[in-house]
Order: structure tokens, then sequence, then C-alpha cells
């Protein structure tokens, strides 16, 4: 009888693997993604992945994308394992990293930093970095902007002396426009479609980019754990298969990507145009470099992140002493 069981077992077994099954295909992975702050147009290929079916395609299911507090938080948050992914400032990555933040980069979503100050051009015109001695500049302490800011200055030569700094928190606009501070440091995909929707539409604005101006670092992208590469790599693989092939659809399909991601996001129904203005800003700026036209969107490299930790490094931000190979991997680009 015992025998008779057996081969009955042996017989369903091969015709399981005869139709192609798997135990993993069988029950597809699930992850939890953390972002940095409350929805925006480049947390867009996360809906789009699981909307379009990119996350299923590879085994994936992802529960749940959850908004987040800054940064900084969303790193620790996937270092301690509480999310299998995040999204955030790299640079910001690479100084909780310093930190002994178990983060590693997977992806640069932004391959040249969004990152910018921002005035009303009615009653400052932005042109060069000397322009900001002497202002009120609004800011953030304890996030990405921060660090940018003072990587700013730094590549620039000046100092925090050479203004005053007010603490801002968003939405900034209220101490922009009400004339609070004369410049804030702020987001081209991010803050600035939010602020041109009140300040007067397109040129209401004037924006000093850091990226024209010596900051030489990525901007945002996606991350995970040094725990998942370890022991889930194969994972880590087929997400970030699954996010490129979204990323690829959201650039091709901008408008298709505001709508899904406005109807995702609870309280977003009537936030598709400003999540559009915020991709065709990343779209025109930031989402393309010669890496990507080689290797496609999301792409690093070792010396672009070796010029961003020169930077950090540069402005004293770095706890420790980093390499390139400590805060970013490309394997799993590599292994697409």
């Amino acid at each position: 009888m015992l025998r008779r069981s057996l081969i009955k077992a042996a017989t369903f077994a091969v015709f399981v693997s005869a139709l192609g099954f798997s135990n993993a295909a069988l029950a597809a992975d699930t992850v939890n993604v953390q972002l940095d702050w409350v929805v925006r147009g480049n947390h867009a290929m996360f809906f789009v992945g699981k909307a379009k079916g990119f996350f299923a395609k590879n085994d994936i299911d992802v529960i749940e994308v959850r908004k987040g507090s800054g940064s900084p938080d969303a790193m620790r948050l996937v270092g301690n394992g509480n999310a299998e992914f995040g999204f955030g400032d790299l640079p910001t990555l690479a100084v909780a990293r310093s930190q002994n933040v178990p983060v590693v980069a997977l992806t640069a979503v932004n391959q040249q930093s969004p990152l910018g100050i921002i005035s009303l051009a009615k009653t400052l015109k932005l042109t060069k970095p000397s322009d900001l001695k002497g202002l009120t500049i609004g800011i953030h302490p304890a996030g990405s902007t921060y660090i940018f800011f003072r990587g700013f200055l730094a590549a620039n030569g000046m100092s925090e002396k050479d203004m005053t700094l007010n603490s801002v928190s968003p939405p900034y606009e209220s101490y922009l426009l009400l004339g609070r501070v004369q410049t804030v440091v702020g987001y081209l995909d991010a803050e600035v479609p939010e602020l041109e929707a009140k300040a007067g539409g397109p040129g209401s604005l004037s924006i000093m980019l850091g990226a024209d101006h010596g900051w030489k670092a990525y901007g945002s992208g996606l991350f995970t754990s040094e725990a998942m590469i370890k022991d889930k790599p194969d994972v880590v693989r087929r997400f970030v298969k699954a996010y490129r092939e979204a990323f690829d659809y959201v650039a091709a399909h901008p408008e298709e990507a505001a709508e899904i991601t406005a109807k995702a996001v609870p309280g977003y129904a009537e936030k598709k145009d400003v999540l559009l203005a915020q991709l065709n800003a990343d779209i025109a700026s930031t989402f393309n470099s010669p890496a990507t036209k080689e290797h496609g969107l999301g792409w690093m490299t070792k010396t672009q992140w070796e010029e961003t930790l020169k930077t950090l490094t540069d402005q004293g931000v770095l706890k420790t002493a980093l390499s390139a190979d400590d805060v970013f991997t490309d394997k799993f680009l590599a292994a697409e």
C-alpha cells in the first residue's frame, strides 16, 4: 500500500514537472516597498509594474507601496527589514551607509540630481551660485535636500555663513509664496510642478539646478538591504527586472503612467496633471544619460558613484570613508 502511494506521488511530481511548474512558480514572492515621501511621478514604476503585470510576470507580488517621511527614514526601514525594497535619494543612501545602515542601491532613476534652488522669478532670478549670498534660504534640515544643499555649497566654495537658513517642511509653497523666505531647496520633479501651479504656471519660477553647478551626483533610485541581496538574490533579480520593464513603459507612456498612479493611490484622483508634469520634467532632464543610452534606464556606473562620494566627502557629511562598491551593485542590472 505504501509502495503504491509512493508511486502515485512520484507520478504526480513528474506530471507537474512536465507542465513546467515549480514550487516557486506556484506562489509569487510577496514584497513591500517603502517610499521616501508621498507619491510622486518618479514612483509610478511601482504602480505601473503592478497594473500592467510586469511584477506578476516575474513572480513578484507587491503587497503595499508605503508613503514615507524622508529618504533617511526609508533607508532605515528597509535596512532593518520592515520592507524588502525602497526608493529614495541615492546620495542620502551613501550617508546612511556611512552610519552603518545596511542598504545598497540597485538602480539610479535620476541619472543626475533633480535638486535645485528655487525662487519666484518676478522677485528674484537666480543665475549663479553666488547669487545666494545674503539671501534667506528655506530648507528642510533632516532630509535629502539638506544633504544636497551642503554639497552644493561645498562644490561652489561657499558655506552656510554666507546666507540665512530658515527651517521649512513640505509643502514649500506657503513659505515662498508668502515671502517668508526668498528661495527654497526642492526637486525639479516634485516641488516645482506644485509650486508652478500656484505661482502662475511655467516660467513663474527661477530654478538653479545643482547638476548645472558642480553637484555631480545621482538623484533618487531603487534600493534594498544587504540581507535581501545575501539571502534572496533571485527575488532581487526578478524585482529589478520587472521594475526596469515598468520604467521603460513609464518613460514611453507618461500620460498613462500618471493616470494609473492617480487611480491607484487614495486621494490622488485629481492629481493626474501634477503627476504627469513631474514625469515630464524627469523625462526631459534626469532619466537619461550616456550610460542609459547604452545599457538602458536605471543603469549605474562606478565612475558616477565615485564622483558622488567625493562630493559628499568634500562636504564632510560621511561618517566613514566609503568606496563605490560599498553603496551600489550592478550585478542585478547586468544579470538581465
